[in-house]
């Protein structure tokens, strides 16, 4: 069980959301072995109790690591990092706040990292490689320095064009899986790239109106990475390929909330799953639903009484785009209105 679950299983809704976001930061420092201190559990405890802000966590945990017995404790572990960067990620993502751009990638890796890292919010500026336990040892060819700038740009520039309306969410979730694992390919920065990716994937999935669930995050940061470096590593004398089918499995059980199995040992190149070049197939089959059409059922799953003005507001579109897409719901009979428009309930009668 995880230090915060009782925050969220009482299911308050401010504790419950600053639960989530902690969880989810600290599960984050996995990806980099990095563990947190017992006095951060327990000052993110009073700020989930709202005894705290995050500006004073912040300044607290400034203070801890300046005294001398604080730094002898974590000379070797890196712990304060693992501190202050789960403090930072908590703060950015229960902030109200997003922009689909490089720009915004930078300014998280800076809000993250500053003072940890001299180059915090910085391209790096040398060429990069990494030995991947995933890959045997070998590593995924990262994108030079003299192109990040570049190579960001047009992957942004693709992404925008993407007209997700019209996409069904299996196709969705396809798109959206080949886009994050190529601006990770593209790895603009010397460290912390794959936390920042995550946070900003958390970040965008939340535009297009999802309460994310960030347990899969917490639980599976690791898989996470592996599944990104797998799907930008190719062998073709050893009959490897890049997939983005692990990764897809990934976002599967994040958006659609699917259980399909996530082990680290399959993503291992010279393992047996891998020698067939394919994941587990998907426990569901095709959506026939955009992202939008889903984040609005799961709203009135979770809360029959609530009202287009509220949805709106939750999903971050217009009135009238909600509307619409209700209607089209309703048409298609995936929900219907019952005791009348004044003290009426929405009920979901198919699942998408």
């Amino acid at each position: 069980m995880s230090e915060f679950d009782e925050y969220i299983r009482q299911g308050e809704p401010g504790r419950k959301e600053k639960a989530s976001a902690w969880q989810t930061a600290i599960g984050l420092q996995d990806v980099d072995g990095l563990k947190p201190s017992a006095y951060l559990i327990d000052t993110a405890r009073k700020h989930i109790e709202g005894d705290i802000t995050i500006e004073d966590v912040k300044q607290m945990l400034d203070s801890y690591y300046k005294s001398k017995t604080a730094r002898t404790e974590v000379e070797d572990n890196r712990t304060e990092e693992a501190d202050k960067v789960s403090a930072r990620i908590e703060e950015l993502l229960t902030e109200k706040s997003f922009s689909f751009s490089p720009e915004y990638l930078v300014r998280i890796h800076r809000h993250l990292f500053q003072g940890i890292f001299k180059f915090a919010g910085n391209y790096r500026d040398y060429d990069i490689t990494k030995r991947e336990w995933v890959l045997d040892g070998d590593t995924v060819l990262y994108a030079s320095t003299s192109m990040i700038t570049q190579t960001l740009t047009y992957d942004f520039s693709q992404e925008r064009q993407v007209n997700y309306s019209s996409l069904n969410t299996d196709k969705a979730i396809e798109q959206i899986a080949k886009f994050i694992s190529g601006v990770w390919q593209i790895h603009p920065f010397g460290e912390g790239n794959t936390r920042t990716i995550a946070v900003f994937t958390m970040k965008y999935l939340q535009s297009f109106g999802f309460e994310v669930k960030n347990d899969m995050f917490k639980d599976h940061s690791w898989y996470f990475r592996n599944a990104l470096v797998r799907a930008n590593y190719n062998n073709y004398p050893r009959g490897i390929q890049a997939t983005d089918e692990y990764l897809i499995l990934f976002f599967r059980n994040l958006i659609l909330g699917e259980r399909n199995e996530l082990r680290n040992r399959y993503l291992l190149v010279s393992s047996p799953q891998s020698a067939k070049l394919s994941a587990p197939k998907c426990q569901n089959d095709t959506l026939d639903c955009t992202l939008e059409e889903l984040a609005i059922v799961k709203i009135l799953r979770e809360n029959s009484k609530a009202k287009q003005e509220e949805i709106a507001s939750q999903i971050g579109k217009s009135l009238r785009t909600v509307k619409r897409i209700m209607a089209g719901l309703i048409e298609k009979k995936v929900i219907v209105r019952e005791n009348g428009r004044r003290n009426g309930v929405w009920i979901v009668k198919k699942e998408l």
